[in-house]
């Protein structure tokens, strides 16, 4: 029988990691990483914290919650540690908040309070359509105040121009056949029936792409009359706030599912599991790109072009 003490090791072979190894470090033993979604969260902490260096970036885990996902990230920079959460995204000091599960609830229950609050898209993260949001923001704002009729004529005004800016980001990221005639930049729908047509084509989809012309249709010409009505009233210009909130975000929708139906699977390994992202630093104004949760594969210009 082997004596427990003689299986003690002397005190001058126990060797004892001392000191952390530095943040900036952590990423090299990974052994499993998506550094597509570590930028979505390393931009979205620049942008919430603009004076902090991200040192390193690291999914914790992703928990379901009433059929909703929400990925835990932990940040940490060269001043603080952050807790990340997305769905819809915030950011939590660890300083503050220091137990995670208490964190994730608190998270949940905040944001249950927001979308109950606001049928808004999320402009948390950076987009194309932040001058969209903008604008909208600022009606909401007008609105917010406004007392006299000329005052809700205004909150028609900055929805106007809300529709034609998301008309141009649309543009921007939408390839028109040569054939297609190109309307004038103003001419909100003759450009809906000519993006809808296109992103959301096909004999299957008429019931849908029909609806969304009507309803982008409708919107215009509720907001051109709230505009120049001299009645306009704080119920009117309500409804046109929600109403042009409902046009963005369908025609976001369709056109992120344009994005992901032409990539159903990754070209490399087969998989399905292909996300979108959004990387500002694509010229000229930030780009979707895709890439796989299983393998290396992304379609991002920097990285094809290796």
């Amino acid at each position: 029988m082997t004596n427990d003490r003689e299986a003690i090791p002397p005190e001058d072979e126990c060797v004892v990691h001392d000191h952390p190894v530095p943040a900036a470090e952590l990423s090299r033993y990974s052994i499993e990483r998506d550094v597509h979604s570590e930028r979505d969260i390393a931009n979205y902490v620049e942008g919430q914290a603009p004076d902090e260096a991200i040192h390193h970036v690291e999914l914790i885990k992703r928990e379901v919650v009433v059929g909703e996902v929400y990925e835990i990230w932990d940040v940490t920079t060269d001043k603080d540690r952050w807790w990340v959460i997305t769905n819809l995204t915030n950011l939590y000091s660890q300083r503050h908040f220091p137990s995670l599960d208490y964190t994730l609830s608190f998270h949940i229950g905040l944001m249950m309070r927001l979308k109950s609050r606001s049928g808004r898209v999320d402009a948390d993260d950076p987009s194309p359509f932040d001058e969209v949001l903008r604008r909208v923001d600022q009606a909401q704002s007008k609105h917010d105040g406004a007392v006299e009729a000329e005052e809700y004529q205004s909150v028609g005004m900055l929805l106007r121009e809300s529709l034609i800016s998301l008309i141009a980001a649309l543009r921007r990221r939408t390839e028109l056949p040569a054939v297609v005639e190109r309307p004038q930049d103003a001419n909100f729908v003759a450009w809906t029936e000519a993006l809808m047509n296109q992103l959301c084509s096909g004999g299957s989809n008429k019931e849908l792409r029909q609806h969304l012309k009507n309803t982008a249709k409708e919107c215009w010409q509720l907001v051109n009359w709230l505009t120049h009505t001299r009645s306009a009233s704080q119920t009117a210009s309500s409804i046109a706030i929600h109403s042009c909130q409902t046009t963005i975000g369908h025609f976001i929708q369709i056109l992120e599912k344009s994005r992901s139906d032409k990539t159903e699977q990754c070209p490399i390994c087969k998989s399905r599991d292909v996300r979108t992202h959004f990387d500002i630093a694509i010229p000229p104004d930030g780009e979707y790109y895709t890439s796989c949760g299983v393998c290396d594969w992304t379609d991002h210009p920097e990285e094809a072009e290796l």
